[in-house]
């Protein structure tokens, strides 16, 4: 059996890729293919529970090298438990953030060393490599003021990392744009500011290229 292929949506917070990954995985679908549809951190209970650790606006956030280590260990048991084992069945694997995530958010946005994260991410996703990875590139301030919308419209505060500083999260899309420009042959770069319908038909030409 042929492996599957691995799809990974990347993007600082409130660029909208999560509501594109659950279309892409219906399209998929609905053309006959095998689909798994996960997200960072998340896609097993333990990784949920990191998850949640993660997010939580609690009295002892964690550092950022803990950050860091959190959540590689919820990433190691995805890849693991769910990713892997889908792409070995031949399935599409559709992930809500991968490993790019740490290089921008730890590397980028909290100044860890990015020699360092590459290595422990490799070690953390077994070498597991996406074959391809849409970028959501979106501006911070137009960021924010989705986010705003979605605390109103859902009646929910923004979680931890969501609360960060304006810098850090211009650091976050410079850190992004950055990977991509040094990747060419794996990033596809999209306007998170176009409508919805033109995203989901430019990913779904980008993805002709695997069949």
């Amino acid at each position: 059996m042929a492996r599957g292929v691995f799809i990974t949506f990347e993007g600082g917070e409130g660029c909208g890729k999560s509501t594109q990954a659950a279309v892409l995985k219906d399209a998929l679908e609905r053309s006959g293919r095998k689909v798994l549809l996960t997200r960072e951190p998340g896609g097993t209970w333990l990784s949920e529970e990191i998850r949640a650790l993660l997010k939580d606006q609690s009295k002892d956030p964690p550092c950022d090298r803990a950050e860091t280590l959190l959540f590689l260990a919820a990433r190691a048991q995805l890849v693991e438990r769910v990713i892997l084992p889908a792409l070995e069945r031949g399935e599409w694997v559709v992930s809500d953030r991968f490993s790019d995530s740490t290089l921008a958010y730890q590397g980028y946005g909290r100044g860890l060393p990015l020699d360092l994260l590459a290595e422990a991410n490799d070690f953390a996703c077994r070498g597991l490599k996406p074959d391809i990875t849409f970028l959501f590139d979106l501006p911070p301030e137009e960021a924010e003021r989705r986010m705003r919308e979605r605390e109103v419209r859902e009646n929910a505060s923004a979680d931890r990392i969501e609360r960060e500083a304006a810098d850090f999260h211009e650091r976050i899309r410079r850190g992004f744009l950055a990977m991509a420009a040094a990747a060419p042959e794996r990033f596809v770069v999209l306007d998170a500011s176009a409508s919805r319908e033109e995203i989901a038909e430019r990913i779904w030409t980008e993805l002709r290229r695997f069949g």
